[in-house]
């Protein structure tokens, strides 16, 4: 589609894909909605992006990131039968994260269909210089039925820019004083808490964030495992990719290994069905058995930061419970959402061991802190000893293991 031009959409659900090629110096770009009355939002809670993943209608999703062979996409789900009577636009913006848009290369905007996966509009952006973000497209009504219509706005004030123009109150970053990120629920009057729009990001070099600075040490922590399976075999490990790309039921269970404060220890995964509690002991909860790996839903757990001080350590993990014999050829991100402060993510390593357990994430109370620490660690476990043992023995938790089912 050329800039400015419009076409008719034909579905109400929509996938709206944000695409670039990755490479050296290319920053990172971030997808997000605006859902607009009279050219602003009525409030901050009709901001999707990555630290607000859901629009309170359920209308608009974040769903996140994938990486094929350098190829980057950032998604947004689009229900537009759900976008409420008085929201008159949805506007679909980028954010470089450490550059311009004039490093990042083969910049698009693609709409498909979701039941059928086919091509409603695409818009490539191109001549970009000093532009850090961009509005590529919207999505408007007119007489009664919904259009999309290609942008290509510019703005050298990157997502901050874009989102005080359009009526978003941003939490300044000098601010002490920790901010709340509104949840998904009903839209509340037009005056909310300003919105977060930093993030973190762990790395090998970088590791921990703590919590507590980031002002995240209250209310619900969801901690998400997204994956996909690559498509190219090469090197150590391509058979088991290969096993890992045919089975359709490849099952991962996340878990979590908790000390209490107490002194008692214990698990929490779907195996036994020990799916815990988020209200008491051991105030950990898993979301129930995903096989899909997707973004939006994928496998949760949530831990409930009110009742921090019962905790002493807390140790994330994955195992494969069937499907593959290694994590070999998968690819997989962890994202920690506290309710209130930065989301925090990273993504594992290429497994190149036979491992069917890995240490994702250790969140220890120090007693003064609270520190999420990146551990993206695979093991291998023994002849006869389960993945469970395996990482129990490698953190040193103590417990006795009998086998289970699901």
């Amino acid at each position: 589609m050329p800039k400015g031009s419009n076409v008719p959409v034909p579905s109400m659900a929509l996938r709206v894909e944000l695409g670039w090629r990755s490479g050296a110096g290319v920053p990172d770009v971030d997808a997000s909605a605006l859902l607009l009355v009279g050219g602003k939002v009525r409030s901050d809670v009709d901001f999707v992006f990555y630290n607000q993943p859901v629009h309170a209608s359920g209308a608009v999703r974040h769903e996140g990131k994938r990486d094929e062979g350098g190829r980057v996409t950032d998604t947004l789900l689009v229900d537009l039968a759900r976008v409420e009577p008085a929201i008159e636009t949805v506007v679909l913006a980028a954010s470089a994260d450490g550059g311009t848009f004039a490093a990042v290369p083969d910049l698009y905007i693609e709409v498909r269909e979701e039941a059928q996966s086919t091509v409603v509009a695409r818009f490539d952006s191109e001549g970009a210089t000093v532009e850090t973000a961009f509005v590529l497209g919207e999505f408007y009504r007119r007489q009664g039925a919904w259009k999309f219509r290609a942008v290509g706005q510019g703005y050298g004030s990157g997502l901050e820019g874009l989102a005080r123009d359009f009526g978003i109150t941003v939490d300044e970053p000098q601010q002490a004083a920790p901010v709340t990120v509104p949840a998904a629920a009903p839209p509340p009057p037009p005056a909310a808490s300003p919105v977060r729009l930093t993030k973190v990001t762990l790395t090998k070099a970088a590791p921990s964030v703590s919590l507590t600075k980031q002002g995240g040490t209250s209310g619900a922590l969801r901690v998400n495992l997204n994956w996909e399976m690559r498509k190219q075999f090469s090197g150590w490990g391509s058979k088991l990719g290969r096993a890992v790309a045919m089975h359709a039921d490849l099952d991962l269970d996340l878990c979590a290994l908790y000390e209490l404060a107490d002194g008692s220890k214990g698990v929490v995964q779907s195996l036994g069905n020990a799916f815990g509690a988020l209200h008491q002991p051991p105030y950990i909860h898993l979301d129930g058995d995903d096989r899909t790996g997707a973004v939006a839903s994928g496998e949760n757990l949530t831990v409930n930061l009110d009742h921090q001080r019962a905790f002493r350590r807390i140790l994330v993990f994955v195992t494969i419970y069937e499907g593959a014999r290694s994590f070999a050829e998968l690819k997989a991100t962890v994202t920690l959402q506290p309710q209130h402060g930065a989301a925090i993510d990273f993504s594992l390593d290429e497994c190149t061991v036979p491992s069917t357990v890995c240490a994702l994430a250790l969140i220890t109370n120090t007693g003064s802190d609270l520190v999420v620490q990146r551990e993206a660690r695979y093991l291998v476990p023994e002849r006869g000893v389960s993945p469970q043992r395996t990482v129990d023995y490698a953190y040193g938790w103590g417990m006795n293991w009998t086998p289970g089912r699901k």
